[in-house]
């Protein structure tokens, strides 16, 4: 009898040791193999160039938790209105749902149905988000690595753009999606596929530099902590109250400027910001409604007041030493500025109080050219021919152009074409700056027609028109005879480009209306007559 409790006495004791002692001592075993630190220590690190960096995007990288804005991007710009409006209605019962159900759930709403070779929204309108929330700690801390390797749970279509042309990031490892003849099915692949290309790429790093490998990740990437356990020498932890110390990344800083994107959102759509701005659509069509009828009808004396009333901020700045407004000449005169919304000439107009001007543009849609209440005209890409419809219109009063022959929303300026200098020989250069709050007037690869309208939806758009000192064209008294005359009118459009320039504090480049196509739309901006 006393035999039998002591065998109970020894089971029960070597039942507590296998599941206290043993179970504590198992868990523990991992952590021998790689150091868990917090992340400030990283900064410390004084050779991390000959070291490989595994980071967390969402968790290390990114100062938001919440995924939603960049799904919002996707469901409006690549889905639509009603996409995006059913996914604002069903993300409070997201938020109750589990990371990765939420992920999926969120996937399936912005994805479902959209064609691949038509989506360009990772290419062309997220990386803005992205770099808009970028930490400036962490990156100075990956900018010092000598391999950078993001790992991430968001669709691979939505992120790699944005790491590897604009951060620099040498690999990426997203999640892939399923399709079914060139659609998305809103579905991501498994994790395992995830882990063995992570797997993948970690053994071509030991194999091939044989670099210490350190994991970035955070404590609520329960996965990809277990994911870098089993590959990383040491891992650094990411606390939320380390985020909201950080710093966002100034645009001085990025590695590739961000002078294109697109996109018809200009707020980041949070939960909040995309409430705000469905609660505002109604209003705001009422208002562009209004904006657009009494603003085209009514003359400038009543136009004016009636367009600053209903929230639209136009500011007129003329130097002192620009007397060619009122001057009586005998050809009209020619105004440069750069391109900021197709409203450009029509502001202008407004703020010189010039109903008889004229625009020349390089591509308008016909409801625009009707629209407007200035007569436009459209260029032909032929020089000589150009030229000579230009001169045309000088001959019959004021003139716009502008030389950039598409518009740029950050502050860049894009070649000038050297067309203007030939046709004039006093030149008004005029910087115009615009501002919205919810919607950008502008497209790449939307329908141009609504440019204005967009952009007439905001509660508070601005426009700045500067009349700047003028100056002399090719076709002038003092350039004429010179040998090399094709030379003098580039001279010309590269002063008025650095002339404006200056004037608004933005970055003279060379590139054209080819380049912002290529990057946003894949094709040459150019428009085929059928």
């Amino acid at each position: 009898m006393s035999g039998n409790k002591i065998s109970t006495l020894q089971a029960l004791v070597f039942f507590l040791y296998r599941f206290f002692i043993l179970r504590r001592w198992c868990h523990r075993s991992p952590k021998q193999k790689y150091q868990k630190c917090p992340s400030h220590g990283l900064h410390q690190y004084q050779d991390l160039w000959n070291h490989t960096l595994i980071f967390n995007v969402e968790g290390a990288l990114l100062k938001s938790n919440s995924l939603f804005p960049y799904f919002m991007v996707v469901a409006f710009e690549a889905g639509g209105v009603i996409r995006s409006l059913f996914l604002l209605v069903l993300y409070p019962f997201i938020s109750l749902m589990s990371y990765e159900m939420g992920l999926k759930t969120m996937v399936m709403l912005s994805f479902f149905g959209v064609k691949k070779e038509s989506f360009r929204v990772g290419k062309s309108v997220l990386p803005k988000y992205f770099l808009e929330d970028v930490g400036l700690e962490m990156f100075q801390v990956l900018k010092r690595g000598g391999k950078r390797v993001a790992v991430s749970d968001l669709p691979q279509v939505m992120i790699d753009v944005f790491l590897r042309d604009y951060l620099e990031i040498e690999v990426v490892v997203g999640r892939d999606m399923k399709m079914v003849g060139g659609y998305y099915l809103g579905i991501v692949e498994d994790k395992k596929n995830l882990e063995i290309a992570f797997d993948k790429v970690v053994q071509e790093e030991r194999l091939g530099s044989g670099r210490r490998l350190i994991g970035i990740t955070s404590f609520n990437s329960p996965s990809h902590r277990s994911l870098f356990s089993q590959f990383c020498q040491e891992i650094y932890f990411v606390r939320n109250s380390d985020k909201k110390s950080w710093q966002t990344l100034p645009q001085d800083q990025y590695p590739k400027p961000l002078i294109f994107h697109d996109g018809r959102l200009a707020v980041k759509p949070t939960p909040l910001n995309t409430l705000v701005l469905f609660m505002w659509a109604p209003f705001a069509a009422v208002l562009a409604a209004a904006r657009l009828v009494f603003g085209l009808n009514l003359p400038y004396s009543l136009a004016n007041p009636f367009l600053a009333f209903s929230g639209i901020h136009l500011t007129l700045t003329v130097n002192n030493h620009n007397d060619l407004i009122s001057a009586d000449r005998k050809r009209g005169c020619l105004f440069v500025c750069n391109h900021r919304t197709l409203l450009d000439p029509l502001y202008i107009s407004y703020a010189l109080r010039k109903k008889n001007m004229k625009a020349v543009t390089y591509s308008l849609s016909r409801l625009s050219e009707l629209l407007a209440p200035i007569k436009t005209v459209r260029l032909t890409r032929d020089r000589v021919k150009d030229g000579q419809a230009m001169e045309k219109l000088l001959s019959q009063g004021d003139l716009v152009v502008c030389p950039e022959g598409t518009t740029c929303r950050e502050p860049y300026l894009l070649r000038f074409s050297p067309l203007f200098s030939e046709v004039c020989d006093v030149i008004v250069p005029v910087a115009i700056d615009s501002h919205v709050t919810f919607f950008y007037g502008t497209t790449a690869s939307g329908l141009k027609a609504f440019d204005p309208i967009f952009f007439l939806l905001n509660p508070f758009p601005s426009y700045t028109v500067q009349l700047l000192d003028p100056v002399s064209g090719s076709s002038s008294s003092t350039c004429r005879g010179v040998p090399d005359n094709g030379k003098v009118n580039f001279e010309v459009a590269n002063h008025v480009q650095h002339e404006i320039g200056n004037a608004l504090g933005f970055e003279c480049t060379n590139l054209t209306r080819r380049d912002k196509y290529l990057i946003l739309a894949g094709n040459n901006g150019v428009v085929k007559k059928k």
